[in-house]
């Protein structure tokens, strides 16, 4: 059973002091992690906006956003100007490599893209998406092979270009399993390695689950042995949730799962076999606004006899 560890980092405080001590944490557990990066401007305090959002108090109030991302981040992008995570970040994300982790992208302006990529037209999503992959080149002299889309949204032209800009795989939706999308009747060939696992933002808040207890309600959902995909943030178990984090990986250990990156769950699928499924817009208990979600299958597949 593979569990692979999924890391988004949204932020310049999430880069600088979340993945250092991630680094660590998943060192002392021996366990393989995909860290995706944001690797532009953070404008974290735009999303402010959201405000307006169905569910975006509510999540607000649940997961004590202040506490978690701190009040200067919440000021980039509005009284304080945005740092350049990627410029600024560069020795921190290229040494996340040199330590054996998988490296990718996750956007170039985590809520530019949240908030605009739904609505957007081809030539704002090629922009979003060319600025995140020439930085990525820029960085680690080398091309992305991974790409997991800021707050799982995406549009059809992000769909198109995760194949027309050569990842090998994505991880861009919340489902059940690896797939090939359908967007719009039109098949990408690109497989998508899909969330399984709700976050820990998710769960905190609702259901009588509390900081203290959020790993064993997660735990309780990967007792059934089966391959899983699970995203974290550098800017909670990185930081504040870094002890509920360490549960986990302890809980899975003794769960029997191996602790993988994506390209080791990649690696261990055939490609012939994957299904075929529609992604669709759609909502997630405990988190605010749509996700690309994977959505009903396709038999039979393409490359099956």
């Amino acid at each position: 059973m593979k569990l692979a560890l999924k890391i988004d980092v949204d932020t310049y405080r999430g880069t600088r002091e979340g993945v250092p001590r991630l680094v660590d944490l998943l060192k002392k557990h021996g366990a393989g992690a995909t860290f995706l990066f944001s690797l532009g401007p953070d404008h974290t305090g735009r999303a402010i906006k959201r405000v307006f959002r169905p569910g975006f108090l509510g999540k607000v109030g649940r997961t004590s956003v202040l506490s978690h991302y701190g009040i200067r981040t919440l000021l980039y992008g509005t009284l304080l100007p945005g740092p350049d995570i990627g410029k600024r970040c560069a020795p921190i994300l290229r040494s996340v490599r040199d330590a054996g982790f998988e490296v990718g992208i996750h956007t170039w302006d985590h809520v530019k893209w949240q908030d605009g990529v739904g609505p957007a037209d081809e030539a704002w999503t090629e922009r979003q998406m060319a600025l995140a992959r020439d930085r990525f080149r820029e960085i680690f002299a080398a091309e992305p092979k991974v790409h997991g889309a800021a707050g799982w949204q995406m549009n059809v032209h992000a769909w198109r270009r995760t194949q027309r800009f050569g990842f090998d795989y994505c991880s861009d939706s919340r489902g059940t399993h690896p797939f090939l999308p359908v967007c719009r009747a039109e098949i990408v060939a690109c497989p998508q390695l899909p969330t399984t696992l709700p976050t820990l933002d998710e769960l905190i808040g609702l259901d009588g689950v509390t900081e203290a207890n959020v790993a064993d309600a997660l735990l309780e959902r990967t007792r059934e042995p089966r391959d899983h995909v699970f995203t974290l943030h550098a800017e909670l178990e990185g930081m504040k949730l870094a002890p509920a984090f360490e549960r986990l990986l302890e809980g899975w250990k003794a769960q029997g799962y191996e602790l993988v990156a994506l390209r080791d769950l990649h690696a261990s699928l055939d490609p012939a076999a994957l299904p075929l499924h529609a992604v669709q817009d759609g909502e997630i208990a405990g988190r605010s606004g749509t996700l690309a979600l994977q959505g009903p299958g396709f038999l039979p597949s393409p490359s099956t006899p």
